[in-house]
């Protein structure tokens, strides 16, 4: 995200997922649920990580914008509420793909 004076705040997280498939599902589902202040901006996207820290996988990274720190944690914690049921889901549903990644390792 480009500095914007108005939103001094500001964190990116990136979570690595196994596959392409399941970071698109989890943007897909954290992308309907909407800021509900206007002093904070999110952005959501996934990256294909060629290499370094999470080679091979796929990365869903999340950029926030706030106008104080207060605003900025009060939205990353409801942010992160919702990827751990995401993942949750995922880890229940998704077992195949989940089992072969640790027999992998």
């Amino acid at each position: 995200m480009a500095t914007d004076d108005n939103f001094p705040c500001s964190l990116t997280l990136r979570v690595p997922f196994p596959d392409a498939r399941l970071a698109s599902v989890a943007l897909q589902a954290l992308r309907v649920d909407k800021e509900l202040s206007g002093l904070v901006k999110r952005e959501l996207s996934t990256i294909a990580s060629p290499g370094g820290e999470y080679a091979g996988e796929t990365v869903l990274q999340v950029d926030y914008k706030a106008t104080t720190n207060r605003m900025l944690r009060v939205a990353v914690n409801s942010f992160m509420d919702s990827l751990v049921l995401v993942l949750e889901v995922q880890e229940e549903m998704d077992v195949d793909v989940i089992e072969s990644e640790v027999a992998s390792n």
